[in-house]
């Protein structure tokens, strides 16, 4: 959701810290999974709150192992994807959680509206509201939308 960046080790801390002091009010009432996530979700949300938009940067993570990619390739994929982040860094924060669990994370609709306790029509505007803000740039942007749509083909 916030990508890899200077506080993420303080935001994971921060969650683990939340589900401890929580954990005695877990009714079980839905998956454990499903309750950390919301947890996190919520943490997330307090981290951005806390943030100016101009701060909240999102860096991107080190590289995967590739297939037989070459420097170059690895290197454009990379700032495609930092081009990615700086877009998702100017939308709402409901809707790049929304956007990066159901479409980088490739989670079901109905368990993003659940992990963001909403409905599953307010989540998926949210999610298709970054997406179109993201291939509104993409269009000018021809290394972004390369990388948009190879993200849309692995999901398929």
């Amino acid at each position: 959701m916030l990508g890899s960046n200077a506080d993420i080790d303080d935001l994971i801390q921060d969650t683990f810290i939340e589900i401890f002091r929580s954990l005695p009010g877990f009714r079980g009432d839905a998956l454990l999974s499903t309750w950390v996530d919301r947890i996190a979700v919520r943490v997330a949300y307090g981290y951005i709150a806390r943030r100016k938009p101009e701060t909240v940067r999102l860096s991107v993570v080190p590289d995967a192992p590739s297939r037989d990619a070459s420097a170059e390739e690895r290197a454009l994929a990379r700032e495609a994807a930092r081009r990615l982040y700086a877009i998702l860094d100017r939308v709402e924060a409901n809707q790049r959680i929304a956007y990066t669990l159901h479409v980088i994370d490739g989670r079901p609709l109905p368990e993003v509206a659940k992990i963001m306790n909403a409905s599953v029509i307010a989540t998926k505007l949210r999610a298709w509201r970054a997406a179109r803000t993201v291939e509104k740039r993409a269009k000018n942007d021809p290394l972004l939308a390369e990388f948009v749509d190879e993200e849309a083909g692995e999901d398929e």
